[in-house]
């Protein structure tokens, strides 16, 4: 498992990575993250839910409540146009950052 220092610098790049192939409510979202990064990335709601916010706030994700089949309501978050344009370069600083500790580090796949 990795440690919480390091994941909350992750958490906008999976954040944004997991919505840019649809959208999303919280729950849904934590288990996509933990089940494409095998368990390495595990997000609570109670963590997640603020970033969101965060996400929203700065225009790159906008969520709208949604009532389900079952009646239960609950907010299901997009990436908008602007966070689309957003995920390229977060990506990019994390290749460079990557690169960079297999440089320092030796280390074959960082």
């Amino acid at each position: 498992m990795i440690a919480p220092g390091i994941k909350r610098g992750t958490a906008e790049l999976a954040v944004l990575s997991v919505l840019e192939d649809r959208p999303l409510h919280g729950y849904e979202m934590a288990r996509r993250i933990e089940q494409q990064t095998q368990g390495a990335l595990r997000f609570t709601l109670a963590s997640l839910y603020p970033l969101l916010y965060r996400l929203e706030k700065r225009g790159w994700v906008r969520g709208a409540w949604e009532t389900s089949g079952t009646g239960r309501s609950r907010r299901c978050y997009r990436l908008t146009p602007q966070g689309k344009k957003k995920l390229s370069p977060i990506r990019k600083e994390w290749d460079e950052l990557f690169r960079a500790l297999r440089r320092l580090t030796k280390v074959k796949h960082a």
